[in-house]
């Protein structure tokens, strides 16, 4: 008989709120079907659709995957973890033989999904930075797959296996294309004083073509380097997927330089940009630890946009956890762009699915939606030649796009430029656009 019933239901001995926010990201979120929980026997006995048991032992010949313990406990603990092969990918907290599954894999994909890792004592950078260095992805040499993704899709073998009449809901592969905009002109509506400055530096340093370019363009002769947004509008326009524009509207310091916001061509531009792309707010540098100075930059961008600010992403790719994403809670932003590696490509938390943030220290799921991006413009940098930059961008791609996930790029404004740095800038992002319109 083929089940109506859409409604996974999991025995366990303890329910738990990490158990629901896992089980909830790899069921529903990654595999499309409902799940529910009992710790009554008889309840899952009576049960005639999809049904398996996370517990310690097997009640009896259904799909049972032998829990970890982490899923049970609060706070943080000194865990052992022991990372090993598991067919094309890797797999840890393994299980035993009479588990469906050789390692828990919901237990793991929780220890990756509440960066589990990042609250135990690690090396940070100059900028006080989580380094992909730090973590057990690079390590063990899984940082490129979406290992989360993978996992579930094992769990829907041991079920179609068991429920063979079962027919799953399809999901297919997305892309989310993320621009950034730290600085929205080079040289342009910078101010007298800046642009006085960035002259004598110029003539101090012998910068003569970077001044040559300075005064063509100030004089109206040469489009600003960093303009390239006639380029993503029209890009924009081609494609079916919502590009996500991030402008820095914060004031000027030592780590933020963009243009003034009372600038009237800079807020003529967002307005343009707004008109064909979702917009959000690059968080200022300092906004990271002062609420209130949040706070002023969503006010600010949602008087402008005219629609109240659901996206973030924060300047230099920075987060403190947990306190950056409780300040976005409390200012009722509920989704976020700033996880992933600003050095190396691949899954800072281990999934191609977007998720909610769980609060460790208050053990519980938030409302905030983490959209953490696979790729970002300078990790590219490295990989010397374009044919190498395009064949890592394939692969990462294809890494996704056999788990049906979403791709998350962050390119920048100026990586479309004419630069010789971004050389290719165009082609890649294009790469990622035409991915979404072929077939898997």
């Amino acid at each position: 008989m083929e089940f109506t019933s859409l409604m996974l239901l999991v025995y366990t001995h303890k329910i738990t709120p990490r158990l629901r926010y896992t089980f909830k990201h790899i069921c529903t979120r990654i595999l499309g079907i409902q799940v529910d929980f009992t710790t009554t026997i008889e309840d899952f006995i009576a049960h005639e659709s999809l049904k398996m048991s996370y517990s310690k032992k097997p009640l009896g010949n259904e799909v049972f995957v032998r829990s970890h313990d982490l899923l049970f406990e609060q706070g943080l603990s000194d865990l052992d973890i022991n990372v090993q092969d598991w067919d094309h990918t890797k797999g840890f907290f393994s299980t035993g033989e009479t588990s469906a599954l050789p390692f828990d894999i919901f237990a793991a994909s929780f220890y990756l999904l509440s960066r589990y890792e990042e609250y135990l004592p690690h090396v940070k950078d100059d900028y006080g930075r989580f380094l992909a260095s730090e973590s057990i992805a690079f390590k063990h040499h899984f940082l490129q797959q979406p290992v989360v993704d993978i996992w579930a899709y094992k769990l829907k073998a041991a079920l179609q296996f068991k429920f063979e009449d079962f027919r799953f809901p399809e999901r297919s592969y997305n892309i989310q294309p993320v621009i950034d905009v730290p600085m929205a002109y080079y040289f342009r509506n910078k101010g007298l004083i800046r642009t006085l400055g960035g002259i004598a530096s110029d003539l101090f340093r012998f910068r003569f073509r970077r001044l040559y370019q300075r005064v063509l363009v100030l004089t109206g002769f040469k489009r600003d380097p960093h303009d390239t947004f006639k380029w993503i509008i029209t890009k924009q326009k081609a494609s079916a997927f919502k590009f996500l524009v991030f402008f820095l509207i914060g004031d000027y310091s030592t780590y933020d330089k963009n243009i003034s916001i009372n600038k009237k061509e800079f807020v003529s531009l967002i307005k343009s940009v707004a008109d064909y792309c979702h917009i959000g707010l690059k968080a200022s540098y300092f906004s990271l630890e002062d609420i209130s100075i949040l706070k002023k930059e969503k006010k600010k961008m949602e008087s402008i946009i005219n629609y109240d600010l659901n996206a973030t992403r924060h300047s230099f790719s920075k987060l403190n956890l947990p306190n950056s994403y409780r300040n976005l809670i409390e200012l009722e932003i509920n989704q976020d762009f700033t996880m992933g590696y600003i050095n190396e490509l691949g899954f800072r938390a281990g999934t191609c699915t977007p998720f909610l943030f769980y609060d460790l220290d208050y053990e519980i799921q938030t409302p905030l939606q983490i959209h953490s991006f696979h790729c970002l413009d300078a990790a590219l940098l490295k990989y010397q030649s374009q044919l190498d930059k395009k064949e890592t961008l394939q692969n990462l791609i294809g890494e996704v796009k056999a788990v049906n996930g979403t791709f998350t790029s962050v390119f920048h404004n100026y990586s479309f430029s004419d630069d010789s740095l971004w050389k290719g800038y165009k082609e890649l992002f294009t790469l990622i656009l035409d991915s979404a319109n072929e077939t898997n």
